[in-house]
């Protein structure tokens, strides 16, 4: 959230204000008389906010307090606003755009910066895209202060903040680098009173995959905001995103679950429109613990009908996965409820077989195709 953001900044010597985050009405109040005149902005995690009627401003403690009553409890984006930033206001003379992030499709980290941007970014890259500029980034060489004047040189800042743009520049790069981010984004960059460059607003994405060298980065994580049953996944290690249709999904590896996904939303065209209620990757150690974690997961969910776990053997044979979900609904026990269309295949796909039929488990359907098995799984899910 943007005062997360901020707090990231301030931490690498980016230029900005901090404010008062506050929860309710009362709140926000004591803080705009602490800190005068004040801006009350929604803290969600979607941009538009402004436009949203999420960011107003207010000129005595009343009209702060009675701007946070309007603002907390709505919703932005499908958002729920819990908290609201009483961020100082600012006299601005000019809103620039600026941002570091990863360019998958180039393979290389890109800058992007406009001294015409600002909060109408979007509505700047349509009607005037040269004033867009985009520097691509070498991830060996990344910016040093040679690259980062020849950002500020051509996003054409204006002489009288060259200075503080490459200092900018640079440390926002420390702030990409150092917290393994794949998105830092300043919008707006503000030209305050008086010449002075300050990041009025902040949005960091941060990569997941490097939690394990910032345990600091905890403190950002609010878990009553977290999807609950997302948050059941993470705990128990699960790579699970929740969707909204009412097939769950089960597989191993992240490319067989993504077309897994394909089939089962094709297939459930001819079955009232069902359609993938998640995306769950167990990976390669499909055993009893693993698959009963997974089920329980999407189990919880109460969008599921039926659930299609589709597993391809490769280091992971088939008979320790058919014993994996043997275990698990004895795990689960009358907790399991919901009809499983399995498919197996690949390495010791017999034997694997034969271990479900064995069981003999009302609940298990064995289909032998992918395309059978999510046409089965989508009509038990419409039935």
């Amino acid at each position: 959230m943007e005062y997360q953001a901020k707090e990231l900044f301030a931490k690498h010597d980016v230029p900005v204000t901090l404010g008062i985050v506050a929860n309710t009405p009362d709140e926000a109040q004591a803080a705009a008389e602490q800190l005068g005149v004040v801006v009350v902005k929604a803290q969600v995690k979607a941009g538009g906010r402004g436009k949203a009627g999420g960011v107003k401003l207010a000129k005595t403690p009343e009209e702060a307090r009675a701007h946070a009553e309007a603002i907390l409890g709505m919703e932005i984006k499908g958002l729920r606003v819990n908290r609201v930033l009483i961020a100082p206001a600012a006299s601005i003379e000019e809103e620039y755009y600026f941002s570091f992030l990863l360019d998958r499709a180039n393979r290389k980290y890109l800058c992007i910066a406009s001294v015409e941007g600002g909060v109408e970014i979007e509505e700047v890259a349509k009607t005037n895209p040269e004033a867009v500029r985009q520097t691509p980034i070498d991830a060996g060489t990344g910016v040093d202060e040679a690259k980062a004047r020849e950002i500020v040189a051509d996003a054409k800042f204006p002489e009288a903040l060259t200075e503080q743009a490459v200092q900018m520049v640079l440390a926002l790069w420390k702030v990409f680098v150092e917290e393994d981010a794949t998105l830092v984004e300043v919008n707006p960059l503000a030209r305050l009173a008086g010449d002075k460059l300050e990041a009025l607003d902040g949005k960091v994405s941060l990569d997941e995959n490097a939690e394990f060298r910032h345990e600091d980065h905890q403190v950002f994580v609010i878990r009553d905001e977290e999807d609950p049953l997302e948050a059941q996944a993470k705990d128990k290690n699960l790579n699970y995103v929740k969707l909204d249709g009412s097939v769950g999904i089960i597989g191993n590896g992240a490319g067989l679950v993504m077309s897994t996904l394909d089939v089962v939303a094709y297939a459930g065209e001819k079955h009232g429109g069902v359609k993938p209620a998640n995306f769950l990757d167990i990976g390669g150690g499909a055993n009893a613990q693993v698959m009963a974690d997974g089920l329980h997961v999407i189990l919880g969910d109460e969008q599921v009908k039926a659930v299609f776990v589709n597993v391809f053997g490769g280091i992971t044979a088939c008979d320790e996965v058919a014993n994996g979900i043997v275990g698990a609904l004895d795990i689960l026990g009358d907790e399991a409820t919901k009809p499983l269309v399995v498919r197996l295949d690949g390495n010791n796909v017999d034997e694997g077989r034969r271990i479900l039929n064995e069981a003999a488990h009302p609940l298990v359907t064995m289909v032998d195709t992918m395309d059978g098995a999510a046409d089965k799984a989508a009509e038990l899910a419409n039935a």
